[in-house]
């Protein structure tokens, strides 16, 4: 387990284990990568960011997560799993799942949805870029890019 506190003096706390969590996650977040980069998107108001989103009603995590990817990306993933839970300490608690995936099929970004771009980030270059998301220059994020690189045989 690894806490921090966030931007917004918020409590965080990375988990890797699978077990039992006391804030239910609701949210997706999807670490893909492919020839040695990060697949990340630009959000029109937060900036680049790693994609994700919210279950919908009737659908497992991972297929959320798989889903968030296409439609942030219009790539699609394969051999998606569990890494890790991220847990915001809000007034109303959040948990986001976090999951790997390998590249199974690139199409031709169209940018519907919330998202301005597409990019494919060196670890450098995600970790110095200016227009990063919030969440992206958190302690978390390096600690989940540090933890995925014991998975990287992967890709």
């Amino acid at each position: 387990m690894f806490t921090f506190i966030d931007e917004n003096g918020l409590q965080v706390v990375l988990r890797f284990d699978e077990g039992p969590f006391e804030v239910e996650p609701r949210h997706v977040l999807a670490l893909v990568k492919y020839e040695d980069k990060w697949l990340c998107t630009e959000h029109y108001t937060r900036g680049i960011e790693f994609p994700g989103g919210k279950q919908e009603e009737g659908e497992t995590l991972m297929e959320a997560a798989i889903r968030e990817v296409y439609e942030e990306t219009q790539v699609k993933v394969k051999d998606a799993r569990w890494f890790a839970y991220y847990v915001v300490y809000d007034e109303i608690p959040f948990c986001k799942a976090v999951f790997t995936a390998s590249v199974d099929q690139i199409e031709e970004f169209v940018g519907e949805y919330e998202t301005l771009a597409r990019y494919w980030l060196t670890e450098e270059e995600l970790l110095s870029h200016p227009n990063l998301s919030f969440y992206m220059r958190d302690d978390g994020m390096k600690k989940m890019l540090q933890e995925v690189k014991t998975h990287e045989r992967r890709w």
